[in-house]
């Protein structure tokens, strides 16, 4: 149990530490790019996008982990056991869209959920601050 614990909530730490440096790293850089206002916010909303694949990523490896490593569970259902079906599950769990084409079974359903969870919590944190910087940087001529 405590493995299961202590797994998920590195996995979890990563993703929130990756996009905090991500949205850290903007905010210092859009002030000084030497672009119309409208295009840093180009650059904003690109970058979050970036920030969340790669996010998706770190969570795709830990199912591909998990997956294949023994007494963690197993993915089942419309899965090859490929990387590329673990990023598909992570994209799918982490916009909560949920398609259910593969399903967790055992402790892996323990980290779809905390994914879920940390997509949202990604998600409307990127777009307050997208927001943020809409607000500052919005050309109103």
């Amino acid at each position: 149990m405590f493995h299961i614990f202590f797994l998920n909530s590195l996995v979890v730490a990563i993703a929130v530490i990756i996009h905090y440096e991500f949205l850290y790293r903007v905010s210092r850089y859009i002030p000084k790019m030497k672009l119309k206002h409208r295009l840093r916010i180009l650059f904003g909303v690109f970058t979050a996008l970036i920030a969340h694949a790669v996010e998706v990523w770190v969570f795709a490896f830990a199912f591909y982990f998990m997956h294949h490593a023994e007494g963690w569970g197993h993915l089942e259902g419309n899965f090859d056991g490929s990387l590329l079906d673990c990023t598909y599950l992570s994209f799918t769990t982490f916009t909560t869209l949920g398609f259910g084409d593969i399903q967790p079974i055992g402790d892996l359903r323990h980290l779809t959920g905390l994914e879920s969870l940390t997509g949202l919590v990604l998600i409307t944190w990127t777009a307050s601050f997208l927001y943020y910087e809409m607000q500052r940087y919005w050309d109103n001529r």
